[in-house]
């Protein structure tokens, strides 16, 4: 396995922690963390979509958890395994827990379960705080305004 030394950007960078631990947690992937199978999808601009087949499972099976930045999807049977007896199992039923580690600002907007496939809707919404905004240039004693327009000289017709 290849392994990252991260070190030499630590000298000419700031605020990027949370990316230096996710190049980290790459590294100690969890050897059953492809089961159940999923995709990830970009359905618009700002929207995603995490499908996972989970046949088998109800929806009271499976726990759907937003922390912080953590989507943890865990699913647990329900049924008693004394109560069938198999000839063949093909299908699996076992325990699982799947973590998505997710950008700021993206939240879980909704899921549905239908023909064995859990859809996990998400959406990204940056507050109107932290969107680029412009700012205004002072230029000697005139202002310039939020659009960066020249400033209207006092006498002059300003041309259209």
């Amino acid at each position: 396995m290849r392994t990252f030394d991260v070190s030499p950007l630590y000298r000419s960078t700031v605020g990027f922690d949370r990316l230096f631990e996710l190049l980290d947690q790459t590294a100690r992937v969890e050897p059953l963390a492809n089961w159940p199978p999923y995709n990830i999808e970009k359905t618009g601009e700002d929207q995603y979509r995490i499908t996972m087949a989970v046949a088998g499972f109800a929806a009271d099976e499976i726990d759907l958890t937003q922390h912080d930045t953590t989507l943890t999807v865990a699913g647990r049977k329900r049924d008693a395994e004394g109560e069938r007896q198999y000839l063949h199992r093909g299908i699996a039923g076992r325990t699982f827990r799947q973590t998505f580690s997710l950008a700021d600002h993206v939240k879980v907007t909704g899921a549905t379960l239908e023909h064995g496939l859990l859809a996990v809707e998400l959406v990204r919404e940056v507050p109107e705080a932290l969107k680029p905004r412009r700012i205004a240039i002072a230029a000697g004693t005139t202002r310039l305004g939020l659009d960066n327009a020249p400033a209207q000289i006092e006498g002059q017709v300003r041309a259209a």
